[in-house]
């Protein structure tokens, strides 16, 4: 066969030829559709690739990296020109930003870890010649212990990073999920229930739920959900740009995105939740909602957790995954810690 690498930027470039039908075909999370990754782009300053490997037709491999450059003065990365390379020196980083705890490379059913290997030796080569001599090396996010041994080798750094926090699908209701707490936090879990019930009874506040939202702004999704990142602080080391309005536009129409609001009686958003719908792992991702400074009320991350457990028992699926931190809050709900990996190949081991 014939083995070749495709490097498309959803800026410019079109999708890689036969790159939905691996997508659906390997069930990935909603947020490796091209034309997501292309909305994303655009409002980067370290804008995605999407790297696709194939033996003959066949694609065995995809990989979303980010070209990342140190923080100068730029908000969003320079003019995609065809053809130029980056003369300021950049590293790359394979990652999914919006899919926290997932590696951002996926591969095809049938590969075993010599194959992966390789098929990644490959792509670092193909990624080097492609950024140039400006590039630092390679940075791995995400990955998981099988991943990280794979690309463990001389001059590669392995290091365990954090963990993910996963809750396993062992309930035939919320009420079972409950039981399986300690006391002390099923109690507090239904105080706050009943809290926002009552809420919700009275008028006060407005829950909806439910894929293919298309009552909502993409432009107040986004407002809110950024001005809480800020909030919260956002990591010196975290490459990742505010998402505009236009994706959230797109992201919350989808079939497979399932999205819970919160309003308030004047029709406020109070805060927002996105779940990505997969067959074996729902990820409930972003998180917002308004500080109680600025009208927000307690307790609804409880509630909007108890919804998530009931999508996980509903739909069958075998986990629900909830990102990293905080983990000790997320322990106390029933979740439990994966671990995961960050590998660092320099410049001068890329390939080997």
């Amino acid at each position: 066969m014939t083995e070749s690498i495709e490097i498309a930027d959803p800026r410019t470039e079109p999708e890689p030829f036969g790159w939905s039908d691996f997508r659906v075909r390997r069930r990935l999370h909603a947020v490796w559709d091209y034309a997501l990754l292309t909305l994303e782009a655009w409002a980067a300053r370290n804008p995605p690739l999407l790297v696709v490997v194939r033996d003959g037709a066949r694609i065995v491999a995809g990989a979303a990296v980010l070209v990342c450059t140190p923080r100068l003065r730029r908000a969003y990365a320079s003019v995609p020109r065809r053809g130029r390379r980056p003369v300021a020196p950049v590293w790359a980083e394979v990652y999914q930003p919006w899919l926290s705890g997932f590696p951002g490379v996926v591969f095809a059913d049938g590969l075993d870890d010599d194959a992966r290997a390789a098929v990644l030796r490959r792509l670092e080569r193909a990624l080097a010649r492609y950024l140039g001599v400006a590039t630092l090396g390679v940075f791995y996010r995400s990955v998981d212990a099988d991943l990280a041994r794979a690309l463990g080798g001389r001059g590669r750094i392995v290091r365990q990073v954090d963990t993910v926090s996963v809750l396993h699908n062992t309930f035939t209701s919320r009420e079972d999920w409950l039981a399986a707490l300690s006391k002390s936090r099923r109690m507090s879990v239904k105080r706050a229930l009943k809290e926002v019930e009552g809420w919700v009874g009275r008028g006060q506040v407005v829950v909806r739920l439910g894929p293919a939202r298309t009552d909502l702004d993409g432009g107040e999704v986004a407002d809110l959900i950024n001005r809480h990142r800020l909030e919260r602080g956002i990591p010196a080391l975290d490459v990742r740009s505010p998402l505009l309005s236009s994706y959230f536009h797109s992201f919350v129409r989808r079939s497979d995105v399932i999205t819970l609001t919160y309003r308030d009686s004047e029709e406020r958003l109070l805060a927002v939740n996105t779940l990505l719908d997969h067959p074996q792992c729902l990820v409930k991702q972003h998180w917002a909602a308004r500080s109680l400074a600025d009208g927000g009320l307690r307790n609804l991350l409880f509630d909007a957790y108890a919804r998530a457990v009931d999508q996980l028992v509903g739909k069958g699926v075998a986990e629900l995954s909830a990102g990293r931190r905080p983990h000790d809050l997320k322990e106390t709900l029933g979740f439990a810690g994966k671990p995961v990996y960050g590998v660092v190949v320099p410049r001068p081991v890329m390939g080997r």
